[in-house]
């Protein structure tokens, strides 16, 4: 018998990217969407995904509509400022776990590594403490407390900063935004490496963990590893795609600059959105990597895409690429 997942914010960009994979791994997906809203131009010729119209906050509403569903997936997320999360994100939380009781269902968190705050060590397991001292942090810790003390069947998979499956990241708002243009622009120091996660990989892990769920204990946590990368890891694997895309001239390099962040101290005062990019600047200066050997021992390997190919996904899922030249970069960059 197919399985029914329910993916709360299944418009935004994780929950599409899941709805994706949950579909490729067999599942009946429905995707929640407010009243009124649209469902998203990329996935509207993919008829695998039934859209569900209801009030995230009409509990019975969308039990009714996504009666059967044994998974809960919560990819919501408020606008990214101290002010809409402080108001939003525990309430989502919460309508998330009543959804889920009413459908007798598993839910499953997207978490990140905001829990652990600045003094978190160079390789975080799921039981590192957490200290986090910024706003999101807490509310982090916070949300993930909410799940485990509702006694809810729920499962959260922590990953780092997300590229590929679209736009909304560090990845194609900095890094690669103006690569077209032979620039390349990274937020921290060049040798330090940063926890990230190519979304389609994530996804994917997402429907593999939630296939297994019968077998976990009531709360559950996982790391998912993805990529430990650093920002000339990042140009080395970027710098072949320019030349095949002549981007840049041939043997010439990708002109690097770092990322304005005095400019964004000044700014972070006026515009909300650049005070909680500031808040958590300390996750580039601080060298990190999520610990997966929970998770690989659940699913024998954690699903995981070269660089080279995931980065010419990225760029191509940015229409930055042409299909013939980013095949043969994905070549020259893995030799």
């Amino acid at each position: 018998m197919q399985s029914t997942v329910l993916i709360l914010g299944a418009r935004g960009r994780f929950g599409l990217a899941a709805a994706r994979a949950f579909a490729d791994a067999g599942w009946h997906v429905q995707g929640l969407m407010r009243p009124g809203a649209q469902v998203p131009a990329e996935a509207e010729n993919d008829n695998r995904i039934k859209w569900v119209s209801a009030d995230l906050q009409d509990t019975a509403a969308v039990a009714r509509a996504a009666q059967g569903a044994c998974v809960v997936v919560h990819a919501l997320n408020p606008v990214y400022t101290h002010k809409a999360w402080k108001a939003q994100a525990l309430p989502m939380t919460e309508a998330a776990i009543d959804i889920t009781r009413a459908l007798n269902a598993t839910l499953m968190f997207m978490g990140n590594i905001y829990n652990f705050g600045a003094d978190m060590p160079a390789v975080v397991s799921e039981d590192t403490p957490q200290r986090a001292r910024t706003v999101k942090g807490q509310i982090r810790i916070a949300m993930e407390e909410q799940i485990r003390r509702s006694g809810a069947r729920a499962i959260v998979i922590r990953a780092g900063d997300f590229f590929g499956s679209g736009k909304g990241t560090w990845f194609d708002q900095v890094i690669a935004k103006d690569i077209q243009k032979g620039k390349f622009t990274y937020p921290g120091h060049k040798g330090v490496a940063t926890a990230w996660a190519y979304l389609p990989d994530l996804a994917r892990t997402f429907a593999e963990v939630a296939a297994r769920r019968d077998t976990l204990k009531t709360f559950e946590v996982f790391h998912f590893g993805g990529h430990r990368i650093t920002g000339q890891q990042w140009l080395d694997a970027i710098q072949p795609i320019a030349q095949a895309q002549g981007w840049v001239k041939p043997n010439a390099a990708l002109q690097y600059s770092q990322f304005p962040w005095p400019i964004i101290r000044i700014g972070a005062l006026f515009v909300p959105t650049w005070a909680s990019l500031l808040e958590m600047r300390y996750l580039w200066d601080k060298a990190h990597a999520l610990d997966n050997r929970k998770l690989v021992a659940l699913l024998g390997a954690e699903p995981h895409t070269a660089l080279a190919q995931a980065v010419t996904m990225a760029l191509k899922d940015l229409d930055f690429t042409k299909d013939a030249v980013a095949a043969q970069a994905t070549l020259v960059s893995a030799r």
